[in-house]
């Protein structure tokens, strides 16, 4: 998985009004949180940690957060609040997590060569565009690598077809269906948002009122 480097200061700072300030000086707030850990208020330079961001956009990542240049916490990005008019960041969410750790995760399916079946008129459809994992983050791939290169008319690729790291294991059903060849003109029925899935870490925890 991808990890980034990412600096952040404790906030003594509440309030809308401070809030408003501290974005205006250049800065984001920001909160820490854990499963068993105390929440902590953070503010980083909104500048760099734009920069960081556009690195993972859309991706699974490990954030190794600096605070106050010395304890660093492995973290992930839950949530980031933008302003939809001026397209400003507003506030972020980040989780600690323990890197030893098992968890799940859903990995983006990446598409490999060209289906043989489209060059007689087949057309390629993709069930799914991701697929959901277990493993320790660290070992957790970015992508899912799918060769459709030998697929003809009526082939299909599904959940038991991919093949995954050592130490990672798939949490989808095996008998899951992820891309096919279809005759052309056949009905196409989505039973999921296929191609719009995107990767993420999962969701279940919820973040703490900053």
């Amino acid at each position: 998985m991808l990890q980034v480097d990412m600096s952040a200061s404790t906030r003594e700072s509440f309030g809308k009004g401070a809030m408003r300030r501290l974005r205006v000086s250049g800065n984001t707030p920001a909160v820490l949180y854990g499963s068993d850990k105390e929440t902590t208020a953070l503010q980083l330079e909104t500048a760099p940690f734009l920069k960081g961001l556009f690195q993972i956009s859309r991706k699974n990542a490990v954030v190794n957060l600096s605070i106050d240049g010395g304890d660093t916490r492995h973290v992930l990005v839950k949530e980031i609040q933008t302003d939809p008019v001026h397209d400003t960041l507003i506030h972020a969410d980040f989780y600690e997590i323990d890197l030893a750790v098992t968890r799940r995760f859903s990995v983006p399916l990446e598409l490999i060569g060209k289906a043989k079946g489209t060059d007689i008129g087949g057309e390629l459809v993709i069930r799914k565009g991701a697929v959901e994992v277990d493993g320790t983050p660290l070992d957790i791939p970015e992508v899912v690598k799918v060769d459709v290169s030998g697929l003809d008319i009526g082939d299909s690729i599904l959940c038991s077809d991919l093949e995954f790291p050592e130490k990672v294991s798939m949490a989808a059903d095996a008998s899951t269906l992820c891309v096919e060849v279809i005759v052309p003109g056949e009905e196409v029925v989505y039973t999921e948002e296929a191609a719009e899935e995107v990767a993420a870490p999962e969701t279940e925890e919820t973040a703490p009122e900053a």
